[in-house]
């Protein structure tokens, strides 16, 4: 097996503290884009969860939506989950926050705790596949792991 580069190590040393078997793969092709990934981890689109960060506009907290690669959030609906309006956050407020770069955001291992929501589109599937630390390492796991995992909520995501 190869090494695995600095970022996808520290992912896949936490999924093993937490006691998960999971593996991280690390691909010398991009898995930046939910297509790429899908692409590189021979499944459906939807499987590939987007970890997008917002920010509550009021409060500047850091809010973490897991997404079906196939949807698009609804702004208005995370908004009224979070209690205020949000926005995107930009790429140095990801990093802030996650300690990791647009296009290989983890669904953890961050450096804030965050607000965690959950695309329900999930449950269609026993096993999806989220980034890992890197925009080429990605890993598999179990649905229902991913929420233990988030200590995220299920809700209803896209529009």
């Amino acid at each position: 097996m190869s090494t695995l580069s600095p970022s996808a190590q520290k992912i896949q040393n936490l999924l093993t503290e937490l006691g998960y078997a999971y593996t991280v793969v690390e691909h010398a092709e991009s898995t930046r884009t939910a297509q790429e990934a899908a692409d590189r981890a021979g499944c459906q689109l939807a499987q590939i969860v987007k970890s997008l960060i917002f920010r509550g506009k009021a409060s500047n907290k850091p809010i973490l939506v897991l997404t079906s690669g196939a949807n698009r959030v609804d702004e208005k609906r995370i908004s009224s989950y979070a209690g205020e309006p949000i926005a995107r956050a930009d790429a140095d407020f990801v990093r802030a926050v996650t300690g990791f770069a647009i296009g290989g955001v983890p669904p953890i291992g961050h450096l804030q705790p965050m607000e965690t929501y959950i695309d329900e589109d999930f449950l269609a599937f026993p096993v999806i596949w989220a980034a890992a630390g890197t925009p080429n390492a990605i890993f598999e796991l179990k649905t229902e792991d991913l929420s233990k995992m988030t200590d995220g909520k299920v809700v209803q995501v896209k529009s």
